[in-house]
């Protein structure tokens, strides 16, 4: 295992008496990236300032590079870091001034200025910036100035709050592939704070998912979106089908759940007689005509159905299906047309035993299949 680079151990933070953020442990390790995720108010600003050093917990130590941080070595380690926000804060002056501004304040050659300046430049593609004026650029490309900013630092630990949420979304599916591939290629330590699903799901390594200041749930970025561990965390990223069955056998790696009549496959382990509640997320779900001739494949689950609602929205429109429960799926506007998907039309929903988990406790209060 990567070392730790950055810690918190017992951390509270409160305002008036109330807690604001309560971790008791958390870890950022060398070269990953970390998402903390969660809802306006969950907490995770507060969380991100306490480990950039810019606010002090009311309980609890931060630790950096193993040692405690108190108030006489909080400068100090947070020279060793670098933030950017959601807006890029540039000062009026060129492209090249605001890139380096951080490395004049640390007394750094200009013969080394100009050899990170023009890496950066290039790796985040506004070389041919260089000289232009701060207030002349569009919002990706300020943005992209913030960064190399940052990263011509080199720091210990880069920090992110928010830093896509106040672009247009040409400017944030531009950016968003670009930094993925720096981080990745340098291994670059990165917290990165976002309420945007898309955003974790394309840089970080773990997520924290923050709700009411607590963490709901820590791991590696793939189980915390398949495998939530309750459904208020799965409703958060992104499962939209949550629905309650009964274990009717299991055998050969696959689980039979009778879920309001119908029954499922499930790469999943249950006892036969457990109830248990089930995720889909949307995008695992594929529709097909019933004159269509759905391939031999792991797709085991081929419910029959009718359309209930078709939302357009983005990425993808939103089409529930009612096959005895109702079955969210995602689909392109494409699909949309060739599909003929309408409120009514009759389809079939086809997903794969993986496609389908186990959220929160296996033993709950019998109940009916909630809509979305």
């Amino acid at each position: 295992m990567a070392p730790t680079v950055l810690e918190l151990a017992g951390v509270r933070v409160s305002y008036a008496a109330t807690d604001a953020l309560d971790v008791p442990a958390l870890e950022v390790r060398e070269g990953e990236v970390l998402a903390i995720i969660g809802p306006n108010g969950s907490g995770k600003s507060t969380l991100l300032r306490v480990l950039g050093l810019l606010e002090r917990p009311t309980r609890g130590t931060v630790s950096f590079r193993g040692r405690v941080v108190d108030a006489a070595g909080a400068l100090a380690a947070r020279r060793r870091m670098a933030v950017v926000f959601q807006q890029p804060l540039l000062a009026d002056m060129t492209v090249a001034g605001n890139a380096t501004l951080g490395l004049s304040f640390r007394g750094v050659t200009a013969d080394e200025c100009e050899s990170r300046l023009g890496r950066w430049l290039e790796r985040l593609n506004i070389a041919p910036l260089r000289d232009q004026r701060a207030r002349t650029l569009s919002g990706g490309e300020a943005q992209r100035v913030a960064l190399a900013r940052a990263l011509v630092l080199e720091p210990d630990v880069l920090l992110l709050d928010e830093p896509f949420s106040g672009l247009d979304e040409p400017s944030r599916a531009a950016l968003l592939p670009d930094l993925a591939a720096i981080l990745r290629a340098d291994r670059v330590t990165t917290v990165l704070v976002s309420h945007d699903r898309g955003e974790a799901l394309a840089l970080a390594d773990r997520v924290a998912v923050l709700m009411g200041g607590r963490i709901r749930q820590l791991d590696e970025t793939a189980r915390v979106f398949h495998a939530p561990v309750s459904e208020e965390v799965a409703r958060f990223v992104g499962v939209e089908t949550l629905v309650t069955g009964r274990v009717l056998s299991r055998e050969a790696g696959l689980t039979v759940v009778d879920v309001a009549g119908r029954k499922l496959e499930i790469a999943a382990a249950a006892r036969p007689g457990e109830e248990v509640r089930l995720g889909i997320r949307p995008e695992d779900v594929t529709l097909m005509l019933p004159t269509e001739t759905i391939p031999l494949s792991s797709a085991r689950n081929q419910l029959g159905g009718t359309i209930a609602r078709v939302v357009p929205s983005t990425p993808g429109t939103r089409v529930v299906v009612d096959v005895g429960f109702p079955l969210v799926a995602t689909v392109t506007a494409r699909s949309v047309a060739d599909l003929g998907l309408a409120e009514g039309v009759t389809i079939t929903a086809v997903f794969k035993a993986s496609a389908a988990h186990l959220v929160g406790p296996r033993s709950l209060v019998a109940g009916s299949a909630r809509p979305p």
